[in-house]
This record gives C-alpha cells, structure tokens and sequence, in this order.
C-alpha cells in the first residue's frame, strides 16, 4: 500500500501534497460545533504523513480520548498556482475525492479556549484518509455539486450535498492560491456537514462520493 501517491482512475499518480483544510464551511456544521460561517475562510493544515489511501487503518493516538470523523470532499490540484482569475479555478483541479478529516475533538477544543492552533488535534499522523480521485477531465471544465456520506459500522452519520458549501471550489481555489500558492499534488478539504461523531478501536468507516468513490478505512490503537 503506497502511503504517498495519490491515484487518479485515468491512471495518472502524483505525489501527496501540503492538505489545506476549510473548517465552518457548512453552516450546520457551524451551528452543531456552537460556532457560525466566519467572514473569511478557516484555514488550517494537514502534513502530507498525515495522508492515508483506503484500505488503510486510522490509527488512534494515545493522547486523546474523543476523536472524531468529519466527511469531506477533496480537490485534488493539478499544476501549480498562485494569483488566479476565479473563472479560471477549473483549470487547476486534477480530481475529485471523498476523505475524512480525522479530528482529536478534545485537544481541539482545549486549542481554542486557550487561543492555541489546531496542529496536533487536525494533522497527527493516519488523520487524512482519502479514496482514489475521479479525474476532473469527465466534467468537461465543469466544476458538478457531489454529494456525501458517511458510515460507521454500516449506520449513516453524514450525508449532504457539496451545493450547501458556503465558500465554492472555485473561491476555495482563488483564496489559497493567492495566500499560499498551490502546488501539483496538494489536496483541499473542503468542510464537513453535519453529524460529526466519535469514532472507537475495531470501527469500520466507509465514505463515499455518491455514484463515483468509495472509501474504507478501519480504526485501530497505537
């Protein structure tokens, strides 16, 4: 199992990338974490080690007790870019995947009420499964809504539509071009719905990019 390529079903591989994530970007979302849709993006990020492909196991640190699955669909980016026109965004997208943004709640939260970042709680190693990409060259430049579920042990958690994004893939793109530049390989998660929840030793999670990815990972300890 190659933990840092990245597949897309033409057949193309690229290496695994920086992860830029979007947090608040579904106002559901937003309201069950007690929070709103803040003016400007949430931005934090990922270490590729962070990275998984399916088949893999999420491996539980042992320091933390609450850790959570978020759903996620991820963009993949082709080629590098930096100041873009925001019509242009497509241009840049190599694939679409489903992931799982894997978060240790407690230390979130201990992070925020200390004004402290988000590092260990969102980019610990195992906490950025990924299925393989569909490539972005079957929607003809288009940039199509997905919809989204989530599964532990066969029960539904998540399910919405990436139409109810706050912030678009294409405003996603622009903006983090523009602060970080984007390089071949990088990945934006680009927000959960809602119906996050805490995931257990032996779990077995399944996602899915409906009608197009599906993800299986299992859950493991140290």
């Amino acid at each position: 199992m190659n933990y840092h390529k990245l597949i897309i079903d033409d057949g193309t591989e690229l290496n695994a990338g920086t992860i830029y994530c979007i947090g608040q970007n579904y106002a559901r979302h937003a309201s069950e974490m007690g929070s709103s849709v803040p003016e400007v993006p949430t931005v934090f990020i990922k270490p590729p080690a962070a990275y998984i492909p399916d088949g893999a196991n999420i491996i539980l640190p042992t320091f933390s007790t609450n850790v959570h699955h978020e759903v996620e669909l991820v963009v993949l980016i082709g080629k590098d870019c930096h100041i873009i026109d925001i019509d242009k965004a497509s241009e840049y997208i190599a694939g679409y995947a489903v992931g799982i943004d894997v978060t240790l709640r407690d230390l979130q939260s201990a992070a925020k009420n200390d004004g402290k970042p988000w590092a260990v709680a969102k980019g610990f190693y195992t906490s950025a499964p990924v299925s393989e990409f569909v490539s972005a060259t079957k929607f003809n430049g288009k940039i199509p809504d997905f919809s989204l579920e989530l599964s532990v042990n066969n029960q539904l958690r998540q399910q919405d539509s990436s139409a109810e994004m706050e912030r678009s893939i294409s405003q996603l793109i622009k903006y983090l071009a523009e602060v970080f530049t984007l390089r071949r390989g990088d990945m934006i998660f680009t927000g959960t719905p809602s119906g996050v929840g805490k995931i257990e030793h032996n779990d077995k999670i399944t996602a899915e990019l409906k009608g197009y990815k599906k993800l299986s990972v299992g859950v493991t300890r140290c």
